[in-house]
């Protein structure tokens, strides 16, 4: 740590505890039980370890992978199954729909094949020719054009794709046996290849929601296994595209089954600002009963994925010089909304609606009006992948569909080209991963830590972060060799809150980091926050609270920190861990802290410049891209909040 230099031994340390790091007391709420806690680390036992019941470990996956079962996957050339898929997350080497043998450097902890609803499977069965389809000439006529091939299989596809948005699809895709059929043969496979304890693969679905192209999709997530969401078929888009619908459908799934399932909504970016609206989308006003509900079914949202990042935008955080990341903001889904028409008001309206940060502030306002916040979600990364490959690796990024596999092309083909409108391959992001800290490798743990908010997102990086906060965090708190033993004791953990400050106490947080073993080193951390100020207006603030090379870097007077440098050798794809730091802790205090002030902060922690995608692909094809085209990247994490909210 270099406040850390001092430190070395200590670190050493530090890097085996956040490796087993002691585990969190949330089997339940986030209210941890204190009296327990305390009572735990009190008891008179040889074993300092005795006792612990928080987690110990953070587990990296996928909660948002899409296979053949997808219409739009199969129709652009994905055969590989969630057959595929799980073997894959689970460590083995595979062959791609391209034909390019593939395997993740470190195997996945856990996966969701998170198909859409909508036709789900109907596109392998019209191919395959089921009979029971057949019967439908316009089926039939689909079944001809995909076995001919070429243009006449792929407007095949799009007639498919078409007919699903427009509601126009033949009634027998949308037959509640075949669906059911479909259904369960996946649930078997989720269930056959779920190993308690080693690797976790989840029962789930996307709902895809896009009204008039605004994206609301949301991925349906379940505690359960097969016996349970057997006795349901998914709801769909076809059944609504209002989220408020959706969340009906969860209670009364929860109540006629007695299991447990959760929505995770993602790409706010393509939503024309509908993501996080301050009306309904019918257009009423917001009620304390949708805040709850919201809250209650969508405790994470996805903040990073192929299609861009989600966390922050540039226009509307001016001073954050890290918040254009693999920015996508053209236009909606299907790109009939596009920014660059727009006034600047309405331009700036539509992007608060858009992005985590925007969410989360406009989420204490609303708390504010209506008694319940219903933009209180933690922060996770996925991939989004249409190729059934989770893998989100600079090095071995495999496009956001499979006719984006690795070519010396993709990155100048388009991967939206919607009215005359594009965007090219080069603007995918290598994105992201899903990080939960959790009690065990299992459903039923990783679930709960996933509705108790204690994730963080990721960009494709495996770097481990902690994030706590409370009262009494002191200085040599980052010097413990047990940090979250620390952690957990005097404060509450990412995802967490906080309230009604005690006399004389200003917040403190132990904010502690370290890379992956096979990234690059560490920049930075900073702590974002925003408030709810006394004229009714949020407000953010981005703090630099620990850094890399501090005995060279320091704050300047405005808080900003000159940048770390850039090893990355363009011609070669390679850089030197020579700059930035491998692990950083420190206590902050907020030295602008306000009892009376609603607020949340969360983590963000910046790796150094490494190679982009774009320039391993530049490597290995030898090919030049443009200049527009970016060559080196900062991977970076985002925590889930933590909440503080003043006393009556």
């Amino acid at each position: 740590m270099k406040k850390q230099a001092m430190c070395r031994s200590i670190i050493s340390a530090l890097v085996l505890v956040l490796l087993i790091l002691p585990a969190s007391a949330q089997e339940i709420q986030h209210s941890h039980d204190k009296e327990s806690i305390v009572k735990a680390f009190e008891k008179d036992s040889y074993s300092p370890y005795a006792g612990r019941n928080f987690p110990t470990q953070v587990f990296f996956g996928d909660t948002h992978l899409h296979t053949a079962i997808s219409g739009d996957a199969f129709g652009f050339g994905n055969k590989l199954t969630d057959v595929d898929a799980l073997r894959f997350a689970r460590g083995e080497e595979i062959t791609s729909a391209g034909g390019i043998r593939i395997k993740l450097s470190r195997p996945l902890d856990f996966l969701v094949v998170a198909d859409h609803a909508e036709a789900y499977g109907s596109m392998i069965a019209v191919y395959a020719g089921d009979q029971s389809l057949l019967r439908n000439p316009v089926v039939k006529r689909w079944n001809e054009m995909l076995h001919a091939g070429g243009e006449e299989s792929f407007a095949a596809v799009m007639e498919m794709i078409q007919s699903v948005a427009d509601g126009s699809i033949p009634p027998e895709l949308l037959d509640k046996k075949f669906f059911r059929t479909v259904w369960e043969k996946h649930t078997k496979v989720a269930d056959e290849y779920d190993e308690p304890g080693k690797f976790t693969s989840f029962q789930g679905y996307e709902w895809s929601s896009h009204p008039g192209g605004d994206n609301l999709h949301r991925v349906v997530i379940f505690r359960d296994k097969a016996d349970r969401v057997n006795q349901i078929v998914p709801f769909s888009a076809f059944d609504s595209v209002n989220p408020e619908d959706l969340w009906t459908w969860l209670q009364a799934y929860e109540d006629n089954t007695g299991g447990s399932v959760l929505a995770i909504p993602h790409n706010g970016n393509l939503s024309s600002g509908k993501m996080f609206d301050l009306q309904t989308l019918n257009g009423n006003q917001l009620t304390k009963s949708y805040a709850e509900s919201r809250m209650r079914w969508e405790p994470l949202y996805e903040a990073t994925q192929i299609k861009g990042d989600g966390e922050a935008h540039p226009f509307l955080s001016p001073n954050d010089e890290f918040a254009d990341y693999e920015t996508w903001d053209k236009g909606n889904m299907n790109l009939s909304v596009l920014k660059k028409d727009l006034t600047e008001s309405d331009r700036r309206s539509m992007l608060n609606g858009e992005y985590a940060r925007s969410g989360l502030r406009r989420g204490l306002q609303l708390a504010d009006q209506l008694g319940a916040n219903p933009f209180k979600f933690g922060m996770i990364g996925s991939t989004d992948s249409h190729t059934s490959l989770a893998t989100a690796a600079e090095e071995n990024f495999f496009g956001k569909h499979s006719g984006k596999e690795p070519t010396p092309h993709r990155w100048s083909h388009p991967i939206f080209d919607f009215n005359g409108v594009q965007i090219l391959g080069w603007k995918q992001a290598a994105s992201g991963y899903a990080a939960v800290w959790a009690t065990e490798n299992t459903r039923e743990a990783i679930f709960d830590a996933m509705q108790r908010k204690e994730t963080y997102a990721t960009t494709g990086s495996r770097m481990t972060v902690r994030f706590f906060g409370g009262w009494d965090f002191e200085a040599e708190d980052a010097n413990t060799r047990l940090p979250a033993d620390v952690g957990y004791r005097k404060g509450v953990p990412m995802g967490g809150d906080l309230t009604d400050a005690p006399e004389g106490k200003s917040i403190t947080f132990l904010v502690g980091a370290l890379k992956d073993p096979i990234n690059g080193n560490l920049d930075r951390i900073q702590i974002v926050k925003g408030w709810l100020a006394e004229d009714g207006q949020t407000r953010e603030k981005v703090y630099n609270v620990v850094w890399g090379d501090a005995d060279r870097r320091s704050l300047g007077t405005d808080g900003k920190l000159p940048a770390v440098g850039n090893t990355v050798d363009v011609a070669s794809a390679t850089w030197t861990n020579t700059i930035g730091d491998s692990e950083l802790i420190t206590v902050w205090e907020d030295p602008d802290f306000d009892p009376d002030e609603p607020a949340f902060y969360y983590a963000r922690v910046i790796e150094i410049p490494t190679p982009r995608w774009t320039a391993y692909d530049a490597l290995r094809f030898g090919i030049q891209m443009g200049d527009e085209v970016p060559m080196s990247t900062q991977e970076r994490a985002y925590s889930s909040p933590i909440w503080y909210t003043p006393g009556n």
